[in-house]
């Protein structure tokens, strides 16, 4: 999906499934730190968001393989040699994640994805208990909830940067990275070099009812299998 628009290119960067899971996992992580601040019988609500989030990312991973052009993770994660070369300015960032900010995004759901999956047996001794914490001894559920814990500051660590890289962006590269997460475009203009134009602009990622026809039954997929195990 790519088309003109003066000087200007406008092509599809971000597929549906990416921007909702996006924006729903913000949704998400917001309602697990209020409920967790709130405690009491506000702990329901932080299980339920924690089985979404995890739900969520578990989807994401799998995007990252089946997903479309700029979703999957061969396309964006740099290699070492790559990392390198565009610290050094030997290399053009592409119009998805550039090198830093793929290694962002990894460090984001390498986090999301303990703090959910270590959610499941922890165990506050007041009023929440992972439904898996039965399964595993004691010393190990008090392993498992101190890393909860633990990872909360390294995970609210990495959503600060996260925001000041796009607040740094838009200050003084004039790069918006909200708007494309919104509508799915990015507008460039062909005579920028800061970004890889030659290998990205025949690569729009495909977003057509197929392609998020199968993103919805994949995530209820997850959803259904995860809420089975957790509830029995």
């Amino acid at each position: 999906m790519i088309y003109a628009l003066d000087m200007k290119k406008t092509i599809r960067v971000w597929d549906l499934p990416i921007r909702l899971f996006h924006w729903l996992l913000v949704v998400g992580i917001i309602l697990s730190f209020v409920t967790v601040k709130i405690g009491g019988n506000a702990m329901s609500w932080h299980a339920l968001s924690g089985y979404c989030v995890l739900s969520l990312i578990v989807f994401r991973i799998l995007w990252g393989f089946v997903g479309s052009y700029h979703a999957r993770f061969i396309h964006f994660v740099p290699s070492p040699k790559g990392l390198i070369h565009f610290l050094m300015g030997k290399a053009k960032a592409g119009l998805g994640h550039n090198p830093l900010g793929a290694l962002s995004v990894l460090a984001l759901l390498f986090s999301v994805s303990l703090q959910a999956a270590t959610g499941l047996f922890a165990n506050d001794d007041i009023a929440f208990e992972g439904p898996f914490a039965k399964y595993i001894s004691s010393g190990t559920v008090e392993l498992l909830t101190s890393i909860h814990r633990q990872n909360q500051i390294v995970l609210i660590i990495l959503i600060a940067l996260h925001l000041c890289a796009i607040l740094y962006y838009q200050k003084f590269k004039g790069e918006n990275l909200i708007k494309p997460m919104l509508v799915g475009d990015k507008e460039i203009d062909p005579s920028k070099t800061e970004i890889n134009l030659s290998a990205d602009l025949g690569h729009a990622s495909k977003d057509g009812s197929w392609q998020r026809g199968f993103a919805l039954l994949l995530l209820s997929l997850i959803a259904v299998t995860l809420g089975y195990f957790i509830t029995n």
